[in-house]
């Protein structure tokens, strides 16, 4: 349970758009999983290694090609349950509520449902956390294969948090 916790935690640092923190982060992902060797892990550390080099803005250009341009590949999870209805409102309502249920609240400023704060509530609560990411299982296979068909090397990331909900989940 440990190595989820890590891979939840290291899987929202490396799905933030990449601003001027983003080597630290890259960096402290690459010393924090060296303790979890496996298949959840293995992933995270290909895609740093894909990664590394990559010029920042470069890196910021893909970043919003791959997740901002496409309702295929959005890292908001209620998108591909709800879309932009009145309903995916009341997903969100109901994801913030557990989320004060367990005295936590994200700080960087997106809805509830972006893939990055759900990754780090299920980091800090493992046990509630999980079973979000569970019930949006759906929708981590659509975002991806759309990085799949996209050929998008964020693909490594979500199937990594896939291994950790599913042993033997492959894309």
């Amino acid at each position: 349970m440990n190595q989820h916790r890590a891979v939840h935690q290291a899987a929202s640092l490396l799905l933030q758009y990449p601003d001027h923190r983003w080597e630290a982060q890259r960096a402290l992902v690459i010393e924090s999983l060296g303790g979890f060797p496996g298949p959840a892990t293995e992933p995270l550390l290909r895609f740093c290694r894909r990664t590394a080099g990559i010029p920042l803005l470069d890196l910021a250009a893909e970043y919003v090609t791959t997740f901002d341009r496409s309702r295929r590949r959005t890292l908001h999870l209620t998108h591909y349950t709800d879309g932009d209805t009145r309903r995916r409102g009341a997903s969100l309502a109901a994801l913030k509520a557990r989320y004060r249920q367990c005295g936590w609240e994200p700080s960087d400023g997106e809805p509830p449902d972006h893939l990055p704060s759900v990754l780090e509530f299920a980091a800090r609560c493992p046990a509630v956390g999980r079973a979000v990411l569970h019930e949006h299982r759906g929708a981590l296979a659509l975002l991806a294969a759309g990085l799949a068909a996209q050929g998008s090397p964020y693909l490594d990331v979500i199937r990594a948090v896939r291994t950790t909900l599913d042993e033997g989940v492959r894309l």
